[in-house]
């Protein structure tokens, strides 16, 4: 029987359903099967009905969310009128990305079996539940579930015998051709990504809007343990426009020392230039990348080299060494018994891919360039909550960042790449643009001017509360109650004056939770408890919408837990009915959260 072609779709947040998704990929080349790897926000769902053969590799975000680049397929995969034979000519696996800490651990991953099954579709496998919390990352559930998958796709679509398998220490084609321009004039889009004519509509991450920076102002106190920053961009004629609950996104820069450390490394010169040539039929030059590029503009602001490499990375530069002894820890590295020394030489301590490089000289100096593309992943954009509205500050987009910084084993302390460049940028030294567009975020806030809104933002979580106040202000909309939480008032309390004005004015009412200001510590779900009475009768008697937005650690599940608390005292449910009553506020989006790790 002919190969069919496989359909690799993935929907995430993060690098590892990509990366997943890329290993499918590369393995179903090696066994002569034609395969698409595609996020699926860039599918087009109604063609999944004459697809034969399709493996989707998702994550769940959240309180058992799909991510956002999943949203749209989400919506239409469950649309009651799709028949219940729409599938029946598919074969189907799903890989789950979860974490086993949340209670609703790889949720979209199941659902979304149970409905393709529903619709007619031929399970080759039982799901597969990623861990992250596994010692071995999920890598200890993929690697056999993989293993499994092969053999029941071979068994299907066996292998040509006139072509056969292809060695795994065989390098495949590259996707693209590099070729080096003796000289070629630089192009003003060097400069910048997004630079040079306008397009028509809005700005996008093909076409980011280059923002202004007009001020980057440290919000936290000068003992303070983090730096946190307020950061603002103008955004007159961006043609952007955005409401409470949006996120923008932000495309950051490589260091220009890593950039150059990068280039010694592999043996380029910075400023040489090239064009990318497409080796396989279909597959575009990426779009951030300007024709010609530099080698600079190509490692400073495309390449993700301070992401810390996944397996597939080490799969392909095995591929590509010509030192006997790199060449063979490489192998061990991506083998399945190498992976627990593969997350201590890595995960654990965060090593990054330059990092990886410099430690592996003699097969970083023998990359070819033809192979930069496939061995290194374009770096992702970052996003933001706005903290700010249009209606209170026109023309002007803000941001609450958080500088993230921390030590591991390594001597070098672990940075975040974007929240460290955004804080290293100075307006005031000159002129400074980041490159950015707005796309819709997790939130949305009532329409109807008379509900009340409960807001519940600790730490850097307050951002997207900030820009529904200003806008709900703005508009003349009063019940707008929010609890703070930080650890002091005179360190990290941000909006202080702007809330405690709101306040006398009776715009707000505000409930601070400082963890580190008594020896017992107090958290926002202590305040939520403490004001059960008020909280149960704006959610029960007077239809209050409630927000959550922070970090995803802990904090979601304590505040759910102080709410079904709220439900059992205050509205005399018993633990199932005010699990229930919960789950119904979530169901209408009377509950809605944005969490982040």
């Amino acid at each position: 029987m002919p190969s069919p072609g496989l359909l690799v779709l993935f929907g995430s947040q993060t690098g590892t359903a990509q990366d997943v998704s890329e290993r499918l990929g590369r393995e179903a080349r090696r066994r002569r099967l034609e395969c698409r790897v595609q996020a699926l926000d860039s599918y087009s769902v109604v063609n999944l009905i004459r697809e034969p053969l399709v493996v989707f590799v998702c994550a769940t975000a959240g309180q058992g969310d799909p991510p956002d680049n999943m949203k749209n397929f989400w919506r239409f995969i469950f649309r009651k009128n799709l028949p219940p034979t729409s599938l029946c000519q598919t074969d189907f696996a799903v890989l789950g990305l979860g974490d086993s800490s949340y209670a609703k651990f790889n949720f979209v991953a199941k659902k979304l079996h149970r409905r393709l099954l529903q619709l007619g579709g031929r399970a080759l496998l039982p799901v597969c539940l990623g861990n992250d919390q596994h010692e071995l990352g999920p890598d200890a559930a993929i690697d056999p579930w993989l293993h499994d998958l092969w053999e029941k796709v071979l068994a299907l679509y066996p292998v040509p015998l006139d072509l056969g398998v292809i060695p795994a220490g065989v390098p495949l084609p590259p996707k693209f051709t590099v070729h080096f321009l003796p000289e070629a004039p630089m192009m003003r889009s060097e400069e910048q990504p997004g630079a040079g004519t306008d397009p028509p509509g809005p700005p996008s991450e093909q076409r980011p809007f280059l923002a202004p920076m007009v001020s980057n102002e440290r919000v936290t106190g000068p003992s303070h343990f983090q730096d946190v920053r307020l950061i603002e961009f103008d955004i007159t004629g961006s043609g952007l426009s955005f409401v409470a609950g949006d996120v923008v996104l932000i495309l950051p820069e490589n260091p220009a020392s890593h950039t150059q450390q990068f280039c010694q490394v592999l043996g380029l010169d910075p400023d040489q230039t090239f064009t990318l040539l497409p080796q396989e039929p279909g597959v575009p030059c990426p779009a951030r990348l300007p024709q010609p590029c530099s080698v600079r503009h190509l490692v400073s602001h495309y390449l993700d080299i301070a992401s810390v490499p996944r397996r597939s990375f080490f799969e392909l530069l095995a591929c590509l060494s010509p030192h006997e002894l790199e060449r063979e820890k490489l192998l061990y590295f991506s083998s399945p018994q190498g992976q627990e020394e593969l997350y201590a030489y890595c995960n654990r301590p965060r090593r990054t891919i330059l990092e990886v490089l410099c430690d592996f000289p003699h097969t970083a100096g023998a990359i070819p360039a033809d192979y930069l593309l496939d061995l290194i992943p374009p770096m992702r954009p970052r996003a933001f909550s706005i903290a700010s509205s249009l209606l209170a500050h026109p023309s002007r987009l803000q941001i609450l960042v958080a500088v993230v910084q921390y030590q591991t084993r390594l001597k070098e302390p672990r940075r975040g790449l974007c929240s460290s460049w955004l804080a290293s940028l100075d307006p005031g030294q000159g002129p400074v643009q980041v490159p950015l567009w707005v796309r819709p975020g997790g939130l949305t806030f009532p329409e109807t001017p008379d509900t009340p809104v409960i807001m519940v933002g600790p730490g850097t979580g307050v951002a997207p509360f900030r820009a529904a106040v200003q806008e709900r202000v703005a508009q003349g909309r009063n019940g707008n109650l929010l609890f703070f939480g930080c650890r002091s008032r005179h360190q990290d309390f941000y909006w202080a004056a702007e809330w405690l004005d709101l306040e006398k004015r009776g715009c707000l009412t505000l409930f601070t939770a400082f963890s580190r200001e008594q020896e017992q510590k107090v958290y926002v779900q202590h305040r939520i408890r403490e004001l059960g009475p008020l909280v149960w009768d704006l959610l029960e008697r007077r239809g209050a919408c409630f927000y959550l937005a922070g970090n995803a650690k802990c904090m979601p599940a304590d505040v759910s837990e102080a709410l079904t608390s709220v439900f059992r005292e205050e509205g005399g449910l018993s633990s199932p009915d005010a699990a229930a009553y919960l789950a119904g506020l979530q169901r209408t989006l009377r509950f809605q959260s944005e969490t982040w790790a």
